[in-house]
């Protein structure tokens, strides 16, 4: 080196492949500096003994509310101005150009003419909730939601906005509310999967598997994807020639074989967690099967979900097993729709009633039949997607008539409702200004959201956290999140 002074950026390319890099590594460690963002906690330490995962109950940090959750996630961007957040100034200025500032994703097919609602809004239940005539089903349940009119994520596209209201930040690899929900709480059930993704018939949701991931947790918290046509689990059925001791004896022999073999690894968690699933799967054999019998229920509750139409069938099912899961001790179901399907950039005056004439029935049923059976209190139901939309008209190459124009992405201010484990009942909650573009009151971040849920499930979103050898792993990774309290029951 020529210069007395090194530079960090220098020092960086000097020493990454060294042992200097390593030990200074090490040192920071042990002065407790890596963790920069948590001083209070000081040095980490290591281990004492190894550390084992399993799905057995845990102990929550303070009492709960909520034991189940099942998420029906609309992934595309429902638009909440023409189905939960009414604006009738947005009326008056139908075909207009809007006066104020607009957030663009796509300024290629941008234009600042203003779309009002579409379809007529009106008081709904005994509280008065305002609904579009897009969703009469969801309508009949509106004493039961807390409608929140003010969610944000900031990220204003599909893949950052989906990570940031399922993981807690906007860029993949972290792991899911639904497997950070097991790791903190364990599963009820020991002979379901705690954690369970409901996926559609043509195909599955944007970014596929990482709506489920267990992120850095370890395997044993990933999600398990049902199949969405019969059979939902493929090889319950020992062949024949295994059936009754056969197969038992079979089942102990690999048991010990691969007790035997975790033995002299220990720490191999996804040898573990492989284990676990072998074991799961055994159990599965007769609790899958019943669980995943939707036949069993009676011809009332089939209508009610809508599962003798063809076009509320699948959705339908879907929640009747959604249901009928929590209902066994599954701690987590999300059920997911093909794609970004609620992406409507185009043709939206045709594509949106379709989308809710699938789903606004059995959404419904599920929240009805839930709290007839005693379940609403203690499991939340959440609906909706990871953005809404503008309220302006994007214009399609194809043309723009009214017909053939959508609206462009809106992260800013989006509806999405939720009902039962603690939340209030009849309750409107936050607000966006006249244009249902940004949220002006009550604002809730995704990672409130995600802080409010783990609270109702008796979870800490500070003490949470997950050791790696490279920090704390965290779903709320904000130090300025806060619980939405005001939502509560």
């Amino acid at each position: 080196m020529q210069n007395r002074l090194c530079s960090r950026r220098h020092w960086m390319h000097s020493s990454a492949f060294g042992l200097a890099g390593v030990a200074g590594a090490l040192l920071l460690q042990q002065d407790g500096l890596l963790n920069a963002d948590d001083k209070s906690k000081g040095p980490s330490k290591p281990d004492l003994e190894p550390r084992s995962f399993d799905l057995l109950p845990k102990q929550p940090h303070h009492e709960p509310k909520a034991k189940a959750m099942i998420s029906m996630f609309m992934i595309g961007g429902p638009s909440q101005i023409d189905m939960f957040d009414p604006k009738p100034e947005l009326t008056k200025l139908d075909g207009k150009d809007f006066p104020g500032q607009v957030k663009y994703d796509n300024l290629a097919q941008a234009s600042r003419q203003v779309m009002g609602p579409q379809w007529r809004f009106a008081p709904r239940g005994q509280c008065g909730m305002e609904m579009s005539d897009l969703i009469p089903n969801m309508c009949e349940i509106a004493d039961e939601m807390t409608l929140i009119r003010s969610m944000q994520t900031n990220v204003n596209n599909h893949l950052p906005s989906m990570y940031a209201l399922n993981s807690g930040i906007g860029v993949g690899g972290s792991p899911s509310l639904g497997s950070w929900l097991t790791y903190g709480l364990g599963s009820v059930s020991q002979e379901l999967p705690a954690f369970v993704a409901l996926t559609h018939p043509s195909g599955l949701p944007l970014i596929g598997g990482e709506n489920w991931t267990n992120g850095g947790l370890p395997s044993i918290y990933q999600g398990t994807v049902v199949r969405p046509k019969e059979p939902r689990i493929l090889n319950l059925d020992p062949p024949e020639h295994l059936k009754g001791r056969a197969q038992a004896e079979q089942l102990a022999f690999l048991q010990q074989f691969n007790a035997n073999h975790l033995a002299k690894h220990p720490n191999e968690n996804d040898l573990a967690a492989r284990m676990a699933s072998y074991e799961l799967a055994a159990k599965m054999q007769l609790a899958a099967k019943d669980a995943f019998d939707i036949s069993k229920e009676t011809e009332d509750t089939h209508k009610m979900y809508g599962i003798d139409k063809e076009v509320t069938r699948d959705y339908g099912t879907r929640c009747l097993i959604a249901r009928r899961l929590v209902e066994r001790g599954v701690r987590f179901v999300q059920i997911f729709n093909n794609g970004q399907s609620w992406d409507h950039h185009d043709s939206i005056v045709t594509n949106l009633p379709k989308r809710c004439d699938e789903i606004d029935r059995p959404a419904a049923a599920l929240v009805k039949d839930l709290k007839q059976r005693g379940l609403l209190d203690a499991t939340i139901v959440h609906w909706g997607g990871e953005m809404g939309r503008l309220p302006t008209i994007q214009v399609p190459p194809s043309g723009s008539t009214r017909e053939k124009v959508g609206r462009d992405h809106n992260t800013y201010g989006f509806s999405m409702w939720v009902a039962g484990g603690g939340f209030k009942s009849g309750y409107v909650h936050g607000k966006t200004d006249e244009f249902s573009h940004y949220a002006v009151e009550g604002i809730v971040q995704h990672h409130d959201w995600l802080a409010t849920v783990l609270h109702l499930f008796g979870l800490d979103h500070q003490q949470l956290r997950h050791k790696t050898g490279t920090g704390d792993l965290r779903l709320v990774k904000s130090d300025s999140a806060r619980i939405a309290k005001e939502l509560l029951a």
